[in-house]
């Protein structure tokens, strides 16, 4: 199952809906929309900064992931990113590919 960071900033509206619902009905939110899809989160936590949750969650595939983002965003309730994480083996896998590239004016 590939490895996802999400990260996600609440608008207005999305702040006001967390303090009304508070941190655990948004976690168990969370955790119905992504085993909902198939996945499952390893990690979720409340933060303040760029971001306002940060979360680790295993998805079937990509689409999945991209599904999850498009929900969210689409609510305007909230701005959330799906980054995919590489393992080392996979980086491993990768520098070994012999990649036929010209850099441009080459």
């Amino acid at each position: 199952m590939p490895k996802m960071l999400v990260t996600a900033s609440y608008t207005a509206e999305g702040a006001r809906g967390l303090m009304k619902e508070g941190g655990s009905g948004r976690r168990a939110a969370v955790h119905k929309m992504v085993e909902g899809l198939g996945g499952k989160v390893e990690a979720l936590y409340f933060a303040y900064g760029d971001a306002d949750v940060i979360a680790i969650v295993d998805m079937p595939e990509a689409a999945s992931g991209l599904a999850l983002s498009l929900a969210a965003n689409a609510s305007g309730a909230i701005r959330l990113s799906t980054t995919p994480l590489i393992t080392p083996e996979e980086m491993d896998a990768a520098a070994k590919k012999s990649v036929n590239y010209r850099p441009p004016g080459a």
